[in-house]
């Protein structure tokens, strides 16, 4: 589970295993989680995240979208079977 990126109190980072995904990151707080699509900084899935909380990492996301990008591409490029 590579941490591509913190935040204040987000840890942002993909799994290892989901190279047959659309790009995206997941996005941690303490128990709280969301899945972050990269294009188009959509939500996938929340679990504990309230709405204002849920602006707040989109605009993280958006703001780190093309290290969020080349993390992705670097990290799978280099990991494809």
């Amino acid at each position: 589970m590579p941490t591509v990126l913190r935040e204040g109190p987000y840890r942002i980072y993909f799994y290892s295993h989901e190279p047959g995904e659309p790009a995206h990151v997941h996005v941690d707080r303490d128990s709280s989680s969301a899945k972050i699509w990269l294009l188009g900084s959509r939500l996938a899935n929340n679990y504990g995240f309230s709405a204002s909380e849920l602006k707040k990492i989109g605009s993280i996301v958006r703001k780190n979208q093309q290290e969020l990008w080349e993390a992705w591409n670097d990290y799978f490029s280099e990991h494809r079977g």
